[in-house]
């Protein structure tokens, strides 16, 4: 089950943060999504879910869009193993 956050803006405010056509909804989400990635209270694996990326890759665009310097461990490189393995390539 998902859980819906409403948030409350002026009027003017929002129509400024939107005046090129931005997705209001998306840009909070991003935002908090990227805020507890770096509080590391999100996981890569969570933060693509959170976000609906389809691959790893687009989750590291992401985070180097944002500033976010990438740390591939070891733990990481298993992972990616097991992957392959039960993908079978």
């Amino acid at each position: 089950m998902d859980t819906t956050i409403t948030l409350s803006l002026p009027q003017e405010i929002a129509i400024q943060l939107t005046a090129n056509g931005e997705d209001l909804s998306r840009m909070a989400l991003e935002a908090l999504a990227l805020q507890e990635y770096r509080a590391s209270k999100l996981s890569i694996a969570q933060l693509q879910r959170v976000l609906g990326f389809e691959t790893r890759v687009e989750v590291d665009d992401f985070l180097k869009k944002h500033g976010v310097e990438l740390e591939y461990t070891y733990a990481d490189l298993e992972r990616d193993r097991e992957a392959h393995r039960q993908l079978g390539l």
